[in-house]
């Protein structure tokens, strides 16, 4: 099996009802369209709606970061890349990169920690082998991509100088 590396399997457009006041996407609709690009992932990964339903299982997000590059506004095309991070038997660590298609700047990134979990329990529940497999497989073909500058930042404000 042949691993995109990065993957490159979700597009979409600036709609509408994203826009906000200053005429350009609003925040929360980052958070919207990159959950879209982790649907796409999930989908190409195993996890799609079928699996979902036939083992009882889903996804929580445990923690995300947005970092903000340049605008997109309204009827701007969006491509997607998405680099996986790390996985183990129950969690996957990723980036998505949001890319403007015609122009191909970066406009914003989103960096994921997900749960596998039962939905009985609801609490984290191993993945099924044909699945880790596919991760796995993808992993190997990620590694050896370059990690994004964006991957694990802090946020915060330098220490202003002291004064004497």
């Amino acid at each position: 099996m042949t691993v995109a590396a990065p993957l490159d399997v979700y597009r979409d457009v600036v709609r509408t009802e994203w826009i906000d006041n200053n005429g350009h996407m609003n925040v929360g609709y980052y958070l919207v369209v990159f959950d879209y690009a982790t649907d796409a992932f999930f989908r190409w990964v195993g996890l799609d709606d079928a699996h979902r339903r036939a083992a009882g299982v889903t996804t929580f997000c445990l923690e995300a970061h947005v970092t903000y590059h340049r605008e997109v506004r309204e009827g701007d095309p969006l491509r997607f890349t998405t680099l996986l991070l790390g996985h183990d038997a129950k969690r996957l660590h990723y980036i998505h990169q949001m890319y403007h298609a015609a122009e191909g700047y970066l406009a914003a990134t989103n960096e994921l920690m997900s749960l596998h979990v039962s939905e009985e329990t609801r609490r984290g529940a191993p993945m099924v082998p044909a699945i880790l497999e596919r991760l796995r497989l993808m992993q190997a073909a990620h590694d050896k991509l370059e990690r994004p500058p964006q991957l694990g930042r802090r946020m915060g404000l330098a220490a202003p100088p002291t004064t004497r």
